[in-house]
């Protein structure tokens, strides 16, 4: 799961600003040629094809750079070694996984993040539940770790916007950017019960 690239839409990767400059000059650029093209014989010449044909092939790589680049999420998601679910002995952050250290990803993408932290029994739990779906969501949902005591600089904002003091906290954002759901506290009574959590998951998208 660690290459994978969540899909996105073409007008998505069209509105972003690298992208747009990039289109700007490709069309300024094949207007020049064309106009040149005609002036000294009257019409296109055959290499002005060839030439936009390289022009169009730049341009559906750079596309796809900037696709790859922005679509990472937290990935591989697996419960850590030596959880307790019943006190807060644990000394480890209960997900371990890739990106862990990546925040939200482009508009558009259902989103789901995690507030939590090492010594919660609470936070223990909820992300059993989580690692137990995530297998079934993984390649729907944009996934968010955010492990309280180690913030990554791309996660600050989350922190400041969404998560307000207590753990474990779960936001979920729609595909639409609506927040359905942002409340602390485990999403069930029960170890292990996922109910909630599965309707929850089934209604970003």
């Amino acid at each position: 799961m660690g290459d994978f690239v969540s899909p996105v839409t073409t007008m998505s990767v069209l509105q972003r600003p690298e992208v747009a400059v990039l289109i700007m000059h490709f069309n300024k650029e094949s207007v020049n040629y064309l106009s040149l093209s005609k002036r000294q014989s009257g019409r296109s010449q055959p290499k002005t094809v060839f030439v936009m044909l390289l022009c169009v092939f730049a341009l559906v790589a750079q596309l796809t750079t900037v696709r790859v680049r922005c679509a990472r999420a937290a990935s591989d998601l697996q419960l850590a070694p030596n959880l307790s679910f019943n006190d807060d002995s644990s000394p480890n952050f209960p997900i371990r996984g890739h990106n862990l250290s990546d925040g939200l990803g482009r508009r558009g993408e259902a989103t789901l993040i995690f507030f939590g932290r090492s010594n919660c029994w609470n936070t223990a739990r909820e992300a059993e539940r989580l690692v137990k779906l995530y297998p079934q969501f993984r390649n729907r949902l944009h996934f968010v770790i955010v492990d309280l005591r180690n913030v990554a600089p791309a996660q600050q904002p989350l922190v400041s916007h969404y998560y307000h003091g207590y753990i474990p906290t779960v936001t979920a954002i729609s595909s639409d950017g609506n927040v359905i759901y942002n409340r602390a506290g485990e999403t069930a009574t029960i170890r292990g019960d996922t109910s909630n959590l599965q309707r929850l998951l089934d209604s970003l998208y």
